[in-house]
């Protein structure tokens, strides 16, 4: 069985990771994108050249018109240049419109693939991994790569663009001044590189903080009615501030991070602004350099490290985007370890269902089942009794292949389970549950949620199907029938939602009916009901039923004691409760 587990022990070093590599791991995204991000990046070119190209000619009409006091060449600049400006915020406008509607999309096809993601894995991935982290995956971090690609992602390459062009623009200008100019930006990317693990490594600890206090929120709500019943507040209270607690302080770190780039980048900016100004000035009483040049020198400075000072913040939002990315790529990299085989050979054989040396164990956990063998025969009638944590519904889990076996192999048809589509397989095999899931809606829509050949159905017509099967007396359970609402809460009882399940699986009219403690929230009334509508099954349908009582047991055709990681076969009714005593005495 695999590891599905996706929150690691704490201590597990991240994976150092270059800045280039983080970047290249957001291109899939953007695949669907190429048209958009080729027009936005024409803007983005656009934008930057005009932006360039505006301090060359102030620095020209300063040497050329104003020091000969040309006023008409200095209206005529003037006018070039609030054309130039307007050009660039249009430029700016289409490619901020362009890009708003990437991230959107982005957004929806990154958790629609997450949904679907989650839709494909097993049954174990979610004993694994708390409901709300996963919410958390799902809502809060791809927000937040949703934030990067709609504000940050084309601020940065426009950014990267007008730093490339300075540079290019200072060096020409003249390459000595230039160089001593971007001395503190080569010191810069050095801290960068070195700070950028640090810094995403403390976001990836506060969305994963986020995502666990997601979680204790939504298992405290869950199981509010138990704390009330048990006046147990002060734990819900207590658990939920340990959580917010450690939530704020990594989110208070992630800041402290994220913030670290500002300071440094400005007092490079301010110390490079002082070393062009004083070697300027000393040029300038040379006489190899203008007074307009220094001027045009000092906004390409200017240019050169103003983004780089708005990259820093924007590098913070990359780095959350990243260790959001990081969360969601660890959903989208798992695959369910229930594949379906291919090419196995069908057995003559007379059993529906056949363990053949079964083993299994759970993840970092003792066997609970070895060396199985166990064979249901058409029609017949099964139960599995023995102590709580025997292994019963894990015996049944493996039927319906909710698991497979660590070792052994069950056969369905005498065919490896494990070759059936999860359609063949469920069309066979029915699971009631103990606590059964319902979705909103009505009990009709309930009922008809698995069976595809009843879609389109009108009450009326549902209503018939349910009086064939001998259901309809179930129905009358419920104050509106089919049209009862189901929501969450307490809209309907334990005992009402397991009637609903039953009748869900009895339409299915399966090969394999496995109820799991499917009878214990329901009235003794009920339950002969239930009773009656089992003996009406057709003859060829075999019961797999897992009870505590055992009076719903007793007209089983062979009773099975399950515990140690051992199944036997009981015998009586009597055999299973001596078995049953023995083993309580022994614990």
């Amino acid at each position: 069985m695999t590891d599905y587990q996706l929150l690691k022990p704490a201590g597990k070093e991240q994976k150092k990771e270059s800045s280039f590599a983080a970047l290249a791991k957001l291109l899939p995204l953007l695949r669907e994108e190429k048209r958009t991000m080729f027009l936005a990046s024409l803007a983005i070119v656009l934008n930057s050249f005009l932006t360039l190209l505006a301090p060359v000619l102030i620095g020209y009409a300063i040497d050329t018109y104003i020091q000969t006091k040309q006023y008409g060449g200095i209206f005529l600049f003037s006018g070039i240049l609030l054309a130039i400006y307007c050009v660039a915020f249009f430029a700016s406008f289409v490619q901020m419109r362009l890009m708003g509607g990437v991230g959107q999309r982005v957004l929806f096809r990154l958790r629609d693939a997450i949904f679907h993601k989650l839709q494909e894995l097993p049954v174990a991935f979610f004993n694994q991994n708390k409901a709300g982290d996963l919410i958390s995956r799902i809502n809060n971090d791809t927000d937040k790569l949703n934030q990067f690609f709609s504000q940050s992602l084309m601020q940065l390459i426009g950014n990267l663009f007008v730093i490339i062009g300075a540079a290019i623009f200072i060096l020409v200008i003249n390459v000595r001044l230039g160089t001593a100019a971007l001395l503190p930006a080569a010191a810069l990317l050095v801290f960068t590189q070195l700070t950028s693990h640090f810094i995403r490594k403390k976001n990836a600890q506060s969305l994963t903080a986020g995502g666990g206090m997601s979680a204790e929120i939504q298992e405290s709500l869950d199981n509010f009615k138990v704390i009330v019943a048990f006046n147990r507040r002060d734990y819900f209270r207590r658990k939920f501030s340990e959580a917010n607690e450690y939530n704020y302080q990594t989110s208070l770190r992630a800041g402290y991070a994220n913030n670290v780039y500002i300071p440094v980048y400005g007092f490079s900016s301010n110390v490079a602004q002082l070393i062009v100004l004083a070697y300027g000035i000393y040029l300038i009483s040379t006489g190899s350099f203008t007074a307009g040049l220094l001027i045009s020198f000092l906004i390409y400075c200017t240019r050169f490290y103003d983004p780089l000072r708005q990259i820093a913040s924007i590098w913070a939002s990359f780095q959350v985007a990243m260790a959001g990315l990081d969360r969601i790529t660890a959903i989208l990299a798992l695959e369910s370890d229930l594949a379906i085989l291919q090419d196995a050979t069908r057995e003559q054989t007379t059993s529906l269902l056949e363990f053949r040396h079964v083993s299994f164990r759970y993840p970092d956990g003792k066997e609970v089942l070895h060396d199985i063998n166990l064979a249901l025969e058409p029609g017949k009638t099964y139960a599995l009794v023995g102590p709580t944590g025997g292994g019963k519904t894990t015996t049944a889990s493996l039927m319906a292949r909710l698991y497979d076996p660590t070792a052994g192999t069950v056969l369905l048809h005498g065919k490896d389970l494990r070759s059936y589509t999860a359609t063949e397989r469920t069309a066979s095999i029915s699971f009631i549950l103990q606590e059964p899931f319902l979705f909103s809606g009505t009990v009709g829509e309930n009922i008809l949620y698995g069976n595809p050949q009843y879609t389109g159905f009108t009450t009326e017509k549902l209503q018939e199907v349910l009086k064939e099967a001998n259901l309809l007396t179930l129905l009358e359970r419920f104050e509106q029938g089919l049209e009862t609402k189901v929501s969450g809460g307490d809209s309907i009882s334990l005992g009402q939602k397991q009637l609903i399940a039953f009748m869900r699986a009895v339409l299915r009219k399966p090969e394999l009916l496995i109820l799991d403690e499917a009878t214990a929230n329901i009235d003794t009334v009920t339950e002969q009901q239930l009773e009656e509508i089992l003996k009406k099954l057709p003859a060829s349908t075999t019961k797999v039923i897992i009870a505590h009582r055992l009076n719903t047991i007793e007209n089983a055709d062979e009773i099975y004691f399950v515990n140690g990681g051992t199944i036997i076969r009981a015998g009586s009714m009597q055999d299973a409760v001596d078995m049953l005593l023995h083993d309580k005495r022994k614990s």
